[in-house]
């Protein structure tokens, strides 16, 4: 199995943040992609190779042109990204629109909250370069698939599965997932993406919601329980041709492996009536027991067991990296479900 990654994830630079002399307290750190990567290398997994640039078209096909000029410039054009230290502030909103507002504004100063769902995801000097060449490790996967590749990862960061077409949130800037099935969907295949994070992928959903070519399926804590909380119930089924080809399967606190596993089987069904050309997995590894942003009971034998039920769809497949949080174990979990899909 082939590893895309890139070291621009770093200038995503959230373990540096200070905000009024203190830090800024999150679990999306650059270590998570560093300790995934020293893991697989260490194993052997396979080679570890740079991302191609495929340009942004690729990311235009899924997002708003409005949205990413915003991402890609509302940094330099705040004016207070200045603090009395000389330290440079990361961008936070401070309001958040609702699609009910009555004008989409043209300051930056509004299109922040505008074209944001969520505090806790700062946009820092380096934010778009990350984003953007974690779309490219997506993209990058894709040609591998395409190539002949059995599987393919693509070691992502920021994670991309709760950005939709024009909003950002929960770590997520870009949605990598979403880029990635649309490029495959260029030749007409139908493409199934498997959400096995422990949060909804709510901008993934949103995104295909009425696409008849894209099978969107997720395993999930239940949004009265758990983050976004408004998307990723089980009657959220599509609109208009879309109908039927989105499946949530939200589960509660507590799930273990016989529990998720049995959810997964269902979604496994789903996915071979739907008969897709191409699989992509968003792949959280915050399901396992003890992730500081999970609440599941999964062990790394339900894990393992889960990537080998993947494995037999018998699918090319580009696996996403989302979530996972506990830096201790983050790798090994990581390797102990990759293993499983490279057939090794």
């Amino acid at each position: 199995m082939q590893i895309v990654y890139t070291n621009r994830h770093k200038l995503h630079a959230t373990d540096e943040i200070h905000i009024q002399g203190y830090p800024f307290s999150t679990w999306e750190v650059p270590a998570r992609a560093e300790v995934i990567l020293a893991t697989v290398q260490a194993a052997q997994l396979g080679p570890v190779i740079e991302p191609t640039d495929h340009g942004s078209d690729p990311i235009l096909a899924v997002h708003d042109a409005g949205f990413v000029d915003f991402l890609r410039g509302v940094y330099a054009a705040t004016a207070e990204c200045a603090t009395n230290t000389g330290q440079s502030s990361p961008v936070f909103t401070e309001t958040f629109a609702t699609r009910y507002a009555g004008r989409k504004p043209r300051s930056f100063l509004g299109l922040k909250g505008y074209y944001a769902f969520g505090w806790g995801s700062p946009i820092l000097e380096g934010t778009w370069e990350a984003a953007y060449w974690a779309a490219q490790c997506a993209l990058t996967a894709v040609d591998l698939a395409r190539a002949g590749e059995r599987a393919a990862y693509a070691l992502c960061r920021p994670p991309g599965h709760h950005a939709s077409c024009d909003l950002y949130g929960g770590y997520c800037y870009l949605n990598n997932a979403a880029i990635a099935a649309r490029a495959l969907r260029a030749e007409g295949d139908k493409v199934a993406i498997l959400d096995v994070d422990y949060h909804h992928g709510n901008g993934t959903q949103l995104i295909f919601y009425s696409d008849p070519s894209v099978f969107y399926g997720s395993l999930h804590a239940h949004p009265d329980e758990e983050y976004p909380y408004y998307w990723g119930n089980a009657d959220e089924i599509g609109e208009g041709l879309g109908m039927g080809t989105n499946h949530n399967w939200p589960l509660p606190r507590g799930t273990g492996d016989a529990a998720y596993l049995h959810a997964l089987d269902q979604v496994l069904a789903s996915i071979r009536s739907f008969s897709p050309r191409w699989l992509v997995v968003s792949a959280g590894f915050d399901t396992l027991e003890d992730d500081p942003e999970g609440g599941f009971q999964m062990t790394a034998a339900g894990l393992r067991e889960s990537g080998r039920r993947i494995a037999g769809l018998d699918l090319p497949t580009v696996i996403v990296q989302e979530g996972g949080y506990r830096l201790d174990r983050l790798g090994d979990d990581a390797l102990t479900f990759l293993t499983e899909l490279a057939g090794t």
